[in-house]
Formats: structure tokens, sequence, C-alpha cells
């Protein structure tokens, strides 16, 4: 009877650091509830990737991982295959562990930000920029790529593949990218008064704002992007489709 029910009972999780306030343990807790499952989700908080393979190795039933910030490239090397998506992208936040404890990488964020900003694109939505360069926003570029949507990168110091640092931006700048994403974590609780450093006088109705931010739902953001009448969309829908993806992925057999 046990082991009947240690089968039925598997375990998910969601590995990164400072994590506490995650999305995804409290997603899975009542996926798992509403559908009557004895499966388990927690979190794996550490602060080296070097810790990555204790939790293989120590967790018993465990079926499937998140990875979050910011381990979502530095987990590459320990995994034993990619998926397509993951391979291109070049992050990782998905992990299928199969029968035979081969490790398997996906990238659900695309997918998720593909599927969350379609509804509110125009055709006017040509250009974009990707505030930040970590792993989500590897994914961001892969989508708008799918999308049709011609991109460049903004961060804070010269990097290869970096257009324009935040000094460079100029209303002119801002007035020929009608989709900006923020793909930093500049303004997330509890620093919820700040805001990447871009001129929102030039931003338009004609323009959306997209945070990948879902804590708060309004970031400062956001609301400066609503004072200009633009289209705003935080990332919980995001969140929301890249976690049924995973669900999806962990359970194909």
């Amino acid at each position: 009877m046990d082991n009947v029910q240690e089968e039925l009972s598997h375990k998910y999780g969601l590995v990164g650091k400072n994590i506490s306030y995650s999305f995804s343990r409290s997603y899975f807790a009542k996926k798992f509830k509403s559908e009557g499952l004895q499966h388990t989700y927690v979190n794996f908080d550490i602060d080296s990737i070097e810790k990555f393979e204790s939790i293989i190795k120590d967790t018993p039933n465990l079926k499937g991982l998140n990875v979050t910030i910011p381990y979502k490239e530095q987990v590459i090397p320990l995994l034993d295959e990619l998926n397509e998506h993951a391979r291109k992208i070049g992050a990782v936040n998905t992990i299928k562990i199969t029968r035979y404890q081969k490790l398997i990488g996906f990238n659900t964020d695309y997918y998720g930000f593909k599927n969350s900003i379609k509804p509110h694109l125009k055709e006017h939505h040509k250009h974009a920029l990707i505030l930040g360069t970590g792993g989500a926003s590897k994914a961001i570029a892969y989508a708008l790529e799918e999308l049709g949507i011609q991109y460049d990168y903004v961060s804070r110091n010269v990097k290869e593949d970096v257009k324009f640092l935040y000094t460079d931006l100029t209303n002119d700048i801002i007035s020929t990218y009608s989709v900006i994403i923020n793909c930093t974590p500049i303004g997330t609780y509890p620093n919820v008064n700040e805001c990447p450093d871009i001129p929102y006088e030039a931003v338009t109705k004609n323009h959306i704002l997209y945070d990948l931010i879902y804590n708060p739902e309004q970031t400062k953001f956001l609301s400066c992007g609503d004072m200009m009448e633009a289209t705003t969309i935080n990332g919980l829908e995001m969140l929301e489709l890249q976690a049924d993806k995973a669900w999806e992925i962990w359970n194909q057999y």
C-alpha cells in the first residue's frame, strides 16, 4: 500500500535563490488540490548551483522542476538533454525528470510571454525594446522573433548584442519602439517605488509596456505607462501560461 501511495504522490519544485515570494508553489498547490492529486511542490532555495545535484540525488519521487533567477543559464551544463526551444534560447526554466532519472531542459517562458502579449498586438507594433539581458530576456527575444517583431536590448553596461545603454535612450528612440518589455527585477516588491530609467514622457497610447514582474500587480513601470494611456500588461498571465505548459511537459511520457 505504501508503495502505491508513493507512486501516486510525486514531488515537484522550484530551484532559485531568495524565492520565498514564489508564485509557483502556491499555484501548483492549488492546482494539485483542485485536481485531487497527492503531489507536493516545494521551494529549493539554494545559494549556489553546485547544490543542484544534491536536490536531484536526495529528493525521492522528484518528477519535475521549475528554475528561476539566477540559475536559468547556469543549470544547463548539469542537464542530460535540451529541448530544441531551450537550446535556441540558451535558458531553461523547466526540467523534466524521466523514470530513468534523465534530466531534460525546456523553456516555457517564451510560450507564456508569446501567448499573453499576442492578443494585444496591432499592426504598428513592429519594434520592441527589451530592458535587461538575463535568462528571461532571452526567452522574450525568442518569442518576439516568432511574432515577427524586431527587438533591441537595453542594459546598464556595455555588452555584446546590447544596442542601448539606459543613458542613450531619448524621446525619439522611445517613439520608435512601440513595445517595451521590462525583464529586470527593478520594481519588484518591496522596492515598489523603483522603475527602469527610461523617458516615459515619450510613451503614447500606441505603446505596449509589458512588465514580467507580477508582485506588485501594478509596478511603477506600468503606472508610468498608464499615465501616458499605453496598454500595460503585468507578468501574471505569462506565469500561469508557462506553469501550465510545464505541467503538460511533466505529464508527457
